[in-house]
This record gives C-alpha cells, structure tokens and sequence, in this order.
C-alpha cells in the first residue's frame, strides 16, 4: 500500500509537471500566435501595396513596350523617307553635275572655236580684203518715222563721222553692249545702214539715200539779219 501510495504520488508529480509544461507550451503558443496576428495585420497592407505596385508597373511596362513599338514604327518609317529623299537628292545633284558638265564642254567648244576663228585668217575674194553684203532696200514708208531718238542720233553720227562698228557706237550713246547690238541690227535689217562682214565686230555704214534723207530734214540756215 506504501509502495502504490509512493508510485501514485511520483505519476502524480509527473503529471502535475506535463501539465505545467502544457501549460507553458500553450502560454508560448499563444504569445506566438499573437505575434503572427500582429505580423498579418502589418503585412496585409505590405501585400496591398505590392499589390498595386505591380498593377502600376504592369501598366507602366505595356505602356512603354507600346510607346517603344510605335516609336520604332516612325522611326523605321521616317528612316525611309529620309532614305527615299536622300535618293532623289542625290539623282537630281547628279543630274546637274552633268548637265554642268555638258554645259562647260559646251563652252569649252565655243571659246575653242571662237580661238580658232580669232588666229585664223579669212579667205579673201579675189584681192578684195572686205565683204560687203548686199545692201538692204530702204524703206521709204517708215522713213525717220519709225526710228527713236538714238536711232536717228547714230544715223547721224555715221553720216558726219563715218562707218564706225558696234563697240565704237556703245561708246558714243552710253548704251550696253547688248542694247546696241539690238539696235545696229534693227536699223540694218529695216534697210538704213549697210553692215560690211569681212570681219568681226561688223562695220556699219549708212546708206547714201538715207543720208540725203537726213539731210534734207534738217532745219535750213537761218539768214543772219540785215
């Protein structure tokens, strides 16, 4: 009886011991499941945040990858333009530079034979040093009518002084070279002067009937009183 007593009292120590450690355990357990309840609770608005973060960032990756997609697309398509410009220009610069090139073998000739024509001697005819073409019929209907004043100014400059070639008239009226070219071929062609070709530049000579003609026009000397 002792002895069940003794081993009834040591299982009932043992027991009161497990009880205390289960006790403990729970005490433990029960301040970690707190500790986990007050981690949830921190972390579930991490999570939330993250949450959103990732929406963000999804948005934000489609959003470039789209912006990054058409931009390549201009660019690719600017790149064409830009190739199919650069081509036309490059056509066209190529184009002038022939025709400049053509140009400049053009008057490369021109100045050759211009040379050749200045070193040359011209053939005469028969002893005669100058050709003087076929004079043109004058004619009488437009008469001075039909002539400017600097017209009439070289027409009577050639009676009074003489044949005379196109450069020495410039001089004299103060026109350019182009004008006065123009106009000594109008008066010629229109039959008031006589052009002699043996030689450039063109002599000029005015034709005796038109001379008269101008003469005749002519106020008559006044008598000095008596």
């Amino acid at each position: 009886m002792l002895s069940f007593n003794r081993e009834l009292k040591r299982q009932s120590e043992k027991f009161d011991s497990m009880v205390s450690r289960v006790e403990g355990s729970y005490s433990t357990a029960e301040a970690s499941f707190r500790k986990v309840e007050r981690l949830e609770n921190l972390i579930e608005p991490i999570e939330t945040q993250l949450i959103a973060i990732k929406q963000t960032q999804q948005t934000l990756t489609h959003d470039i990858t789209a912006n990054l997609s058409e931009n390549i697309q201009n660019n690719t398509n600017l790149k064409t333009e830009l190739t199919s410009e650069i081509t036309t220009l490059q056509a066209k610069l190529q184009e002038m530079i022939t025709t400049q090139q053509t140009l400049q073998n053009r008057i490369a000739g021109f100045e050759e034979q211009v040379q050749k024509l200045s070193v040359e001697p011209r053939p005469q005819l028969e002893g005669r040093t100058e050709v003087i073409l076929p004079p043109v019929p004058i004619r009488r209907d437009k008469a001075l009518a039909a002539l400017t004043e600097t017209e009439i100014a070289v027409l009577e400059m050639l009676a009074k002084e003489g044949a005379k070639t196109a450069p020495e008239i410039k001089e004299r009226v103060h026109l350019s070279r182009e004008h006065t070219a123009r106009l000594m071929k109008k008066i010629y062609e229109e039959g008031y002067v006589e052009r002699e070709a043996g030689k450039i530049p063109f002599r000029y000579t005015i034709k005796k009937e038109m001379e008269a003609l101008l003469q005749k026009t002519e106020p008559p000397p006044t008598a000095p009183p008596t």
